[in-house]
């Protein structure tokens, strides 16, 4: 198949950060999505309504019509009941986001003791907003590619039988334990799943020397469980869904030699990138739930009216991007990319290669 029209595609997982890198990544997200879940971990983090509606205009000043940023809220040991109930009576907070302390960038604010949160998810509940979760444990003696799965296993498989009509949302899967979770939980569980996860491997990264422009939290892993994510991906199960979980950080922060930042950039072609995944174990034609329809159900959103084209039309990648007053390293930075949007785009593709 070498052209895919599809409905014009949601991001239900992404990181915009903020101040002088939003022109970057509100333009290169517009692009073709229509609505992205903007995560809050900001430093400080989202953690009321008037923040993330200062931030949420902060964003618009660089969007497009017809681009919509949906807020989120970052849950903390000190978040209340009565901001569960504030957080969905405004209308614009659409989750909060759970991340253990310590697990991911800007986590350090973020929750020490999970069964603590059960008064909060119980309001979550009654108020139907999402719990959307970096499920990883961040137990030093629990090998970091076993992470997701000891989450699984010891925390939220006991969240979702205490919550049964909470709806919760893995974010960025990465095991066959977590596919196998979601799809034997009820519909109130669903997961995001990368373009990075589903196209690379820890040998990506490790292999021939230790490539940081492919280090992430949860961290890439066995080709067994690339392979669960993509079955998984294509299926038809409207359990799973795209978030791209893109996430930016300047070029000094991602090539440092102590503590390189974890995040993947996917946002200049994530759609693209998503494609070629699907492509490569011939399910394009998948796609289109998976990116415009089944994110939308689950967050109870009307599908998007208009419509996108990918053609199978390769194009380099810059090796760096502009960031701020920094560079940014892309994922595919000076490699090519085999799909492009060549129709419903709201920029040219050449607009943001700079």
């Amino acid at each position: 198949m070498e052209t895919l029209r599809i409905r014009r595609p949601d991001d239900w997982h992404i990181h915009l950060r903020d101040d002088n890198y939003l022109s970057r990544t509100v333009r290169d997200a517009a692009r073709y999505f229509s609505r992205v879940l903007v995560m809050p971990n900001l430093d400080p983090p989202i953690t009321d309504v008037s923040k993330a509606i200062d931030y949420q205009q902060r964003i618009l000043k660089f969007a497009p019509p017809k681009f919509q940023p949906l807020m989120t809220l970052y849950l903390t040991d000190a978040t209340d009941k009565d901001l569960i109930v504030t957080a969905k009576q405004s209308g614009i907070i659409d989750a909060f986001k759970l991340y253990p302390a310590g697990a991911t960038t800007n986590s350090r604010f973020g929750v020490n003791t999970i069964k603590a949160l059960y008064p909060l998810f119980k309001v979550m509940e009654e108020q139907d907003i999402v719990l959307s979760i970096h499920g990883e444990v961040t137990d030093e003696n629990v090998d970091i590619f076993d992470r997701e799965a000891v989450f699984i296993e010891t925390i939220l498989a006991k969240v979702v039988d205490h919550f049964p009509l909470l709806r919760i949302v893995l974010e960025h899967i990465t095991t066959e334990e977590a596919v196998q979770f979601v799809k034997s939980s009820s519909d109130r569980v669903a997961a995001t799943i990368t373009a990075h996860h589903l196209l690379y491997t820890r040998n990506d990264m490790l292999v021939n020397g230790i490539k940081t422009l492919h280090y992430c939290l949860p961290i890439l892993k066995r080709n067994r469980h690339r392979e669960a994510l993509l079955k998984a991906a294509t299926s038809r199960d409207s359990s799973f869904f795209l978030g791209s979980d893109s996430a930016p950080h300047p070029r000094s922060a991602k090539e440092s030699a102590c503590g390189c930042a974890a995040g993947c950039y996917t946002g200049h072609a994530a759609i693209e990138l998503y494609a070629e995944a699907f492509n490569s174990i011939d399910k394009l034609n998948m796609l289109e739930g998976f990116a415009s329809e089944y994110g939308a159900d689950f967050y109870g959103y009307s599908r998007n009216k208009d419509f996108i084209e990918l053609s199978l039309q390769e194009w380099r990648v810059p090796t760096y991007l502009t960031f701020g007053e920094d560079d940014l390293i892309p994922t595919r930075g000076g490699e090519s990319i085999a799909f492009q949007v060549t129709k419903g785009g709201r920029y040219p593709l050449s607009d943001i290669l700079d």
